[in-house]
């Protein structure tokens, strides 16, 4: 049996979720905002705790770590939620969720302002995408806190499918090249 995983590099470039994916580098009107962004990470007083927050300590890019505490809880609270006994569990986790999102976001946006401009576009699509979910979470515990738990349960399903994306985006971003996946070998910390 082969073990080795495949990569985004065995997959036929005309494959359409791969161009999909492959034509995010490509929005060259997002690089003004790239660049106001990589400016305010790169001057913040973050230098101090980068390569912490980095993961150089770890030997690889902490923020792939860190991802899987939201989606943990936000898969197991998807999961609670065809409970109806379990509504408060699956409550909580989004809420857990929820409040792991900081840490993950600051580890992401460290790792992103490495990334050479055409990757920080779909960057920038990938936390796009991650925003829009954090609000669907934030909107599905609202609605649990008001009784609302067909709504909560609706807008957490929908949270969890974009997140989806967001993580084949982000997926797409770390592994899309095979060599130095994860970018720390490279001085300037680049993953492609």
């Amino acid at each position: 049996m082969d073990t080795t995983a495949a990569t985004s590099a065995d997959v036929p470039h005309d494959q359409p979720v791969r161009r999909a994916l492959d034509s995010l580098d490509g929005l060259t009107p997002l690089d003004p905002l790239a660049a106001l962004m990589r400016r305010a990470i790169t001057s913040t007083a973050l230098a101090p705790v980068r390569d912490t927050l980095r993961g150089d300590w770890l030997g690889h890019r902490l923020h792939p770590a860190l991802v899987q505490l939201p989606i943990g809880c936000w898969t197991s609270a998807a999961v609670l939620d065809l409970l109806p006994s379990e509504r408060r569990a699956a409550t909580g986790l989004i809420a857990l969720g929820l409040l792991t999102v900081p840490p993950t976001a600051l580890t992401g946006w460290i790792d992103w302002a490495d990334l050479p401009p055409e990757r920080q576009r779909a960057g920038l699509v990938h936390a796009t995408t991650n925003l829009t979910a954090i609000a669907l979470y934030t909107a599905s515990l609202c609605a649990r806190t008001r009784g609302r738990w067909a709504r909560g349960r609706t807008l957490a399903w929908t949270g969890l499918a974009v997140a989806s994306v967001g993580g084949a985006i982000g997926g797409h971003l770390v592994h899309r090249e095979p060599s130095n996946a994860d970018g720390m070998d490279s001085p300037s910390g680049a993953t492609g």
